[in-house]
């Protein structure tokens, strides 16, 4: 098996790693400055969660619209593009005293932009790491990802105090700047994939959906990455739950850091195993997710509420094993187009899980609302397993 020093040896790995952490970090910072902008321009809350939902909302539109840039160009010229895109929007959106119906659109602009970048990474990892160092260098990226973003939200708020919400927009335009001259420099050029004839953009939109929705397998790795939309509810409802519990803002840190660190865990994990071995794990683990978050209807303390979610974190880890497999089980002709409408989907059962357990903590202890959650999730999340093991043709593991 390749370790971890087989990618740090590897140029082009090194450099996609450092430019999308980077931009990720820089993605946060605007994120805070943006939402302390609005609030102090405006003095609302309904206005500023608006605009923070701006920061994901487009992606739910991008991803089936703009992803499949990256099956009909060059995928490096396309990241190069969409960071220097990005990087000119939000260097006008630091301009002073900007209109917010102004800010707003350039927000959207700046997310529509990310689409076919997004896709194009992950359409080039496989051919950047064609061999069994690709599973661990996605679990390197997602992990590396997620502690990208805990520090960018952690320092984003100290550097708008320090600079100012203006300069810290300019500061994330910078990161996609440097971004853009990574790619471009160190990454090889390779040729737009090869179509057998070339479609206009609807009919490359409807043949990646009947690709995706027609193959049982396909459809099964995107069912179980929607299972996310469930166990996200621990996350979700961190500061109610907190308060729940009697305790501080502390907590709250506590248990986005306990479910983030358990996720990382449990990708490091499953890329260390045999590529066969993992796969027979994924649905189980699937069920886990969610299943071990069941016991919050118990109403547990602190300490096991984040024990809970942390083992659920860890096995939540299989999302890397789905991600893997869905993009190499795509056509490279069509992985870009694909994986945005794959992204969709996921953003949209997380979106849905997050509102809904946010609407019943309204009228039902948080602890049980999350544990309800987990049930249904279970439930859904053995369909899903079950899917996926009729188009595989492998067993669930037993103990």
């Amino acid at each position: 098996m390749p370790g971890y020093r087989d990618l740090a040896r590897d140029r082009e790995f090194r450099a996609l790693l450092v430019a999308h952490v980077v931009s990720v970090a820089g993605d946060q910072f605007a994120r805070v400055a943006l939402t302390v902008h609005v609030y102090d321009r405006t003095a609302s809350a309904g206005l500023t969660a608006m605009t923070y939902a701006l920061t994901f909302l487009p992606d739910l539109l991008g991803g089936p619209l703009l992803s499949g840039l990256a099956d009909r160009f060059a995928r490096r010229p396309v990241m190069v593009a969409a960071d220097l895109v990005r990087a000119v929007l939000l260097l006008f959106m630091a301009v002073p005293g900007l209109p917010l119906w102004a800010l707003a659109s350039l927000l959207v602009l700046v997310q529509f932009a990310g689409a076919p970048h997004g896709a194009a990474r992950a359409a080039l990892l496989p051919q950047i790491l064609p061999d069994e160092r690709y599973p661990m260098g996605q679990a390197v990226l997602s992990t590396v990802t997620q502690a990208a973003q805990v520090a960018g939200f952690l320092t984003g708020g100290a550097l708008v105090a320090w600079l100012g919400a203006g300069l810290v927009l300019v500061a994330d335009g910078l990161t996609f700047a440097v971004s853009a001259v990574l790619v471009g420099a160190f990454l090889l050029h390779r040729p737009a994939p090869r179509h057998p004839h070339v479609r206009a953009w609807p009919a490359d939109l409807i043949g990646g959906a009947r690709l995706v929705w027609g193959d049982r397998r396909l459809r099964a790795l995107v069912a179980l990455a929607c299972v996310s939309g469930f166990y996200i509810a621990g996350e979700a409802l961190a500061a109610p739950l907190a308060a729940q519990l009697g305790a501080g803002p502390a907590a709250v840190g506590a248990i986005f850091g306990v479910v983030s660190a358990g996720t990382a865990v449990g990708m490091v994990l499953l890329a260390r195993l045999p590529r066969e071995r993992g796969l027979r794990w994924m649905p189980l683990l699937s069920v886990l997710s969610c299943a071990v978050l069941l016991p919050m209807a118990l109403t547990p303390g602190l300490g096991w509420s984040l024990v809970l979610l942390g083992l659920s974190g860890a096995a939540s880890g299989y999302q890397l094993l789905a991600n893997a497999t869905f993009v190499r089980s795509v056509p490279d002709a069509t992985r870009g187009q694909a994986f945005g409408l794959a992204v969709t989907a996921l953003r949209v059962s997380q979106g849905v899980g997050i509102a809904a357990a946010g609407a019943a903590a309204q009228w039902w202890p948080v602890h049980h609302v999350i544990a309800a959650t987990a049930g249904l999730g279970t439930l859904v999340a053995a369909g899903a397993a079950w899917e996926w093991k009729q188009a595989a043709g492998r067993s669930v593991p037993r103990f």
